[in-house]
């Protein structure tokens, strides 16, 4: 019988955002488990790590050089019946490490009716018929954009960005501003449907906004970002609505142009949330909601697809008719972006052996195909224990040194090293690094599936 714990060598992307070289985490990580004629070039972009059974960069076993979604097909059982069944033989997520240095597109995922519409219609630019929902947890000090704004910000940005409101028109920007006057934080449905459709349609007006009126607006916006750093933004007449740091807007404005001069992105900036997420924190992207990262390392989840809705920020396609067609339009604060991770229940950590600070949390997001447990363990000889699974888990560490037992087998595990870890099977991690507690954390990120109990959770009971 196979030993459900596969060692995986993974390949890395190298796009125009990715940081250079070794500064790039995604590089380091594919640097200890490529293949042996991997080095990392000192002035190249390295951009994601992928783990997993995508086609476009599958993931193969080190030792015997077959691919991933070969090995799960052979052996339906590494995935469970009713995973392998659902999902086609496949592994339903794909688990990333991404290296961001520069601003990677205003985009969105489509939902899985669009996605099929999508690929069917464009295979060249929409390469599969897969929704493409994600999670997103840093690992460094992470800038991304997520979600609109509340309507109050839009609303403010709109008065006191001449820019901005020019570059819209200001019969469109009156409209909005009439529309949500009053009703800005309603629950109402009726309400909330009317801001949406107001949204829509002023947010559908910039973006259909003409390369030489964009230009035009783009100067003017950062003559007054460079100019006015400390009132960038601002209102004299409503200074209970300015933002919290207009220097730092102006220098994100400034950064942004430096790498993607005159693009409409600079103007999206300001409907969107600006999210910062420090090191554990992390955010939930749903189908069809607007996003886009700014600067960081992170670990990325999302289901088993490459499907990607661009309109700006990019040189790669862009389909400024289906995004914004697509989105939802829903607005919230940037808390409510945010994704709390939970104590993870099914692990148990040895009392003898580990200091208060070790921990195991989950980010569990309202959807099915995955989950993903972040392990800190601190002190040599700290242990977990997970639980087998109703389905496959993919593991990689982050930090630390330690080794990884699943059955008979045991492997050393360092920076960078990917594993696969059948379906029910009991998986136990130890720290073996020595040194204090402060340098000597052996840190891993757990996606798994596991479809057992997640079909309430994700109907709302």
């Amino acid at each position: 019988m196979q030993i459900p714990l596969l060692r995986l060598q993974c390949g890395v992307n190298s796009y125009d955002w990715g940081k250079i070289g070794q500064e790039s985490a995604a590089a380091r990580y594919a640097a200890t488990t490529a293949a042996p004629d991997f080095s990392i070039e000192s002035e190249k972009p390295y951009a994601e790590l992928w783990m997993g059974t995508h086609p476009s960069l599958p993931s193969k076993d080190v030792e015997t050089q077959r691919t991933l979604l070969d090995m799960v097909q052979d052996n339906r059982a590494l995935l469970s019946q009713e995973v392998s069944e659902k999902y086609g033989g496949k592994l339903p997520f794909l688990f990333k490490v991404l290296s961001v240095n520069k601003a990677l597109s205003i985009q969105a995922h489509p939902n899985k009716k669009l996605a099929e519409k999508l690929h069917a219609r464009d295979p060249r630019n929409y390469p599969d018929d897969n929704h493409k929902p994600e999670m997103t947890i840093a690992i460094t000090p992470f800038e991304g954009l997520c979600g609109f704004r509340p309507l109050a910000e839009v609303s403010h940005f709109l008065n006191a960005v001449a820019p901005l409101r020019q570059l819209i028109g200001t019969d469109a920007v009156d409209q909005f501003l009439s529309a949500v006057k009053g009703s800005e934080d309603s629950e109402d449905p009726t309400a909330m449907q009317k801001n949406k459709d107001a949204l829509r349609t002023v947010f559908t007006a910039l973006m259909n906004s003409s390369s030489e009126n964009i230009e035009a607006a783009t100067k003017e916006l950062t003559a007054a970002a460079q100019n006015s750093p400390e009132t960038f933004g601002t209102s004299a007449s409503t200074p209970e609505t300015n933002p919290s740091d207009p220097a730092e807007l102006a220098a994100v404005i400034t950064r942004l142009n430096g790498q993607f001069p005159n693009d409409i992105g600079l103007f999206v900036f300001f409907f969107l949330n600006f999210v910062k997420l420090a090191p554990g924190e992390a955010m939930f992207l749903k189908a069809d909601d607007i996003h886009a990262y700014v600067s960081g390392d992170i670990i990325e989840c999302m289901a088993s697809s490459d499907n990607v809705v661009r309109a700006g920020f990019t040189p790669k396609f862009k389909d400024v008719d289906t995004l914004t067609d697509m989105l939802t339009y829903s607005y919230a604060p940037i808390e409510e972006q945010k994704l709390e991770p939970k104590e993870y229940p099914y692990v148990i950590l040895n009392a003898s052996a580990y200091s208060s600070a070790s921990s195991s949390l989950l980010y569990d997001p309202p959807i099915e195909e995955f989950s993903v447990v972040k392990t800190d363990l601190k002190r040599t000889g700290a242990k977990a224990t997970f639980d087998g699974l109703g389905g496959p888990s993919i593991l990689i560490c982050t930090g630390g040194t330690g080794k990884i037992t699943v059955g008979q087998k045991t492997e050393e595990v360092k920076e960078g090293y990917v594993f696969f870890v059948g379906a029910d099977a009991e998986c136990i991690i130890e720290s073996t690094g020595s040194g204090s507690d402060e340098d000597n954390v052996f840190t891993t990120f757990k996606a798994f599936c596991d479809l057992t109990g997640k079909e309430d959770m994700v109907n709302g009971h």
